[in-house]
């Protein structure tokens, strides 16, 4: 599955292909990596050859790669703060516990500058998103063809390995915490002040059309910005490290290193975008006189 096996086009169009998994109705027609034609005789459940068989699969495929991999970096993450949890004494703390203090004071502080209400979940999940954002976008620093080729050659048509540069992905984790904000705002304020909010500013009330389509817009872009956001400059990022694995061996040396190097910040900073403006939101939630 090397840059050279394919043209330009159909090396970028694999790359950036999601493994998926969804049904084919009965009496579709699949064309094998050989050209062979095969008619289906029944509703069929399995993976997607091209990527005009995944986008037939419908509303209820699923992204095998991309949920596996976010499920596993999730794993991932809680075993390693419980590791470190476990390893915590009162002595002279390891490079790992130092470590996760570390990042753990960053999201606290963070918090603390950003949320002004009462609210002993918002610093667990600020941490989770971070740490679990991060991971994923870390990702994209692994070598364009390793972990694509060894699927290839394991038989799996297509392998993406980093979840965050699928709109899915992002638009789940937006999406919850939308629902979030949603839980929030009728909580505190409770159903009426959370449409009086929208409903009665910023203009007099007696233009509360007006107000509760400008409100109703603006608190229906948060999720969609917090997922665009991510996914563009993830896919961006990858785009460019497919671009410059097409180009010859001693130019993708010089042009790989200082990308990577530079990509290293636009993963941190991605994740903490992502975590800060969860973090703003949700303090808007929990502002009675917003």
């Amino acid at each position: 599955m090397s840059s050279e096996m394919m043209t330009s086009s159909e090396y970028i169009k694999h790359h950036l292909q999601n493994l998926t998994f969804g049904k084919l109705p009965a009496g579709y027609e699949r064309v094998d990596h050989e050209g062979h034609t095969e008619v289906l005789t029944q509703d069929t459940w399995t993976l997607a050859h091209t990527a005009a068989e995944a986008k037939d699969m419908g509303f209820m495929a699923v992204n095998v790669d991309s949920m596996g991999w976010s499920l596993f970096l999730a794993l991932f993450l809680f075993f390693f703060f419980r590791k470190a949890a476990k390893a915590a004494t009162t002595g002279v703390p390891s490079g790992l516990l130092n470590f996760v203090e570390w990042v753990i004071e960053f999201i606290d502080s963070s918090v603390r500058g950003s949320f002004t209400g009462k609210n002993d979940m918002v610093a667990p999940m600020a941490l989770t998103i971070f740490g679990w954002i991060f991971l994923m976008n870390f990702m994209d620093l692994i070598p364009i063809d390793y972990l694509p080729f060894i699927a290839h050659n394991a038989g799996l048509p297509f392998f993406k390995v980093v979840p965050s540069t699928d709109p899915n992905v992002t638009f789940g984790m937006s999406i919850a915490v939308f629902l979030l904000i949603l839980y929030y705002s009728t909580k505190v304020k409770g159903p009426g002040g959370f449409f009086a909010e929208l409903a009665f500013h910023p203009f007099p009330k007696w233009m509360f059309p007006v107000n509760l389509a400008l409100e109703g817009v603006g608190l229906l872009a948060k999720p969609v910005s917090l997922a665009l956001r991510l996914f563009g400059n993830m896919y961006a990022g990858e785009v460019i490290f497919i671009l410059i694995a097409l180009m010859p061996f001693w130019i993708q040396w010089v042009l790989s290193l200082p990308w990577a190097i530079f990509h290293i910040l636009i993963i941190t900073l991605q994740a903490f975008i992502f975590m800060t403006l969860t973090v703003v939101y949700m303090d808007m939630a929990h502002q009675e006189s917003h």
